[in-house]
């Protein structure tokens, strides 16, 4: 309530670039997500992404959401919610385009399909729970793509104080997943406003 988002960032552009920029060096890009909302949201932008042919010279990336509850709410939005869309969205569904679902997406459920997606070193995006890294599969997805340089991971949500997440975008060098120290080499990037929460203008608009 002490603070103003400011205007919404291109999250098109800068995800984009960072999507570039990885696949180019034949990384993965491992993002920390929260199940509901945030997940969603993402395959949004990456759908814009893949159908405007914004990422050069690597057609069908693969994009992995790996979290049962987030494949389940991913299903959830794909069902007739028409009444709560905004009218650009009510416009892709009337051209016949799903605004999150698309070609190359893939939902994990399983812990075999979990654990197959860091042993295929097919160039991916990633997106896992928990969004602050402080349970769920991403601890997995970290342990395996943290000490690769040629990796990023993007940071979409705040990350309070003292969970793995903060700790990572504060600048630590190390780290311990599962009893296990992991040197951080790889990109790390923060989408500087991309909170799930209302702001002071927000809460007032809302309680007024």
């Amino acid at each position: 309530g002490n603070r103003l988002h400011g205007e919404r960032p291109d999250y098109v552009a800068q995800l984009t670039q960072v999507i570039q920029t990885t696949l180019d060096r034949g990384g993965n890009v491992v993002i920390p997500s929260f199940a509901v909302g945030r997940t969603q949201e993402l395959l949004y932008l990456i759908r814009h992404i893949k159908e405007n042919n914004l990422v050069k010279n690597h057609d069908g990336f693969p994009v992995w959401v790996d979290s049962p509850m987030a494949a389940e709410t991913t299903k959830i939005y794909s069902d007739d919610m028409t009444d709560y869309y905004d009218e650009k969205t009510l416009e892709l569904l009337k051209s016949g385009v799903n605004p999150i679902i698309f070609d190359d997406l893939n939902l994990s459920v399983s812990s075999d399909e979990s654990k197959m997606i860091n042993f295929d070193e097919t160039p991916k995006i990633i997106l896992s729970a928990s969004g602050m890294c402080e349970a769920g599969r991403i601890r997995h997805h970290l342990k395996h793509n943290l000490w690769r340089p040629e990796c990023t991971i993007v940071f979409v949500g705040y990350q309070a104080v003292g969970t793995t997440g903060r700790i990572i975008v504060d600048g630590a060098e190390e780290i311990k997943l599962f009893g296990e120290p992991i040197q951080i080499k790889a990109e790390i990037v923060q989408l500087k406003g991309s909170s799930g929460h209302a702001d002071k203008d927000g809460l007032l608009c809302w309680i007024n």
